[in-house]
């Protein structure tokens, strides 16, 4: 799993960080909120660890400001306030999971597992996407814009698929080449861009409002 550490306490930060590249992770660190909303919002990870007290952006400030934006990704805050209360009201900002430092490091990976799993549940189980007028029906793999029927080939609708369970996320080209395509490398044609151009062409040419959106040096986008 690709795994995001949102901790100011920097050694604890790089034991976590350790301790989860052991267990066959991949991490990224930020040590303030700041930092840790530019990362959360314009990258795609498994799951996320949050301090609870972090400077420049507050853990729950930061927690609910990546819910309002959409992303669903498991949140497990980490901190020192651990009364009923304090949890609770982590919980009601849309974290996942709470655990108390200080913790076992077993104790944590047994919960970044179950909040995983329970998020994987939820992404098989979930049948259709809507993004303004686009449709998308998984079961069905039709595809509709303001009621139109749009027909796309096998590899169109596997990109326009992921596009959608990640709206409003900044999808990159290793991103792209990973999950759609399954390269682990970048083979260094113009399939992304070609593909894209096609599918933009069926879901935006004709409609007022454009959905999918190119990010300069960055990427692509669904949006609304």
């Amino acid at each position: 799993m690709k795994i995001l550490v949102i901790e100011d306490d920097k050694e604890l930060a790089r034991y976590i960080s350790k301790g989860l590249l052991e267990a066959g992770h991949t991490v990224d660190q930020a040590f303030d909120g700041r930092d840790g909303l530019f990362l959360a919002t314009t990258e795609i990870y498994d799951v996320l660890l949050i301090d609870r007290m972090l400077p420049l952006l507050d853990g729950l400030t930061l927690i609910k400001t990546i819910r309002a934006q959409a992303n669903t990704t498991p949140i497990l805050i980490l901190s020192a306030l651990g009364s009923v209360d304090e949890r609770v009201e982590g919980l009601a900002q849309g974290c996942d999971d709470y655990l108390v430092k200080p913790f076992a490091f077993i104790e944590l990976l047994a919960r970044i597992d179950a909040i995983s799993r329970r998020a994987h549940n939820n992404y098989k189980e979930q049948t259709s996407i809507t993004v303004a007028d686009l449709h998308i029906d998984l079961l069905s793999r039709k595809v509709t814009r303001a009621n139109k029927a749009i027909s796309l080939q096998s590899r169109e609708f596997r990109l326009l698929e992921y596009l959608m369970r990640h709206k409003g996320q900044i999808i990159t080209r290793t991103m792209l080449l990973e999950s759609v395509w399954d390269y682990h490398f970048d083979p260094q044609t113009n399939v992304i861009d070609v593909h894209v151009s096609r599918l933009r062409g069926k879901i935006d040419k004709g409609f007022d409002t454009p959905l999918l959106k190119t990010v300069r040096g960055s990427g692509y986008m669904i949006d609304e």
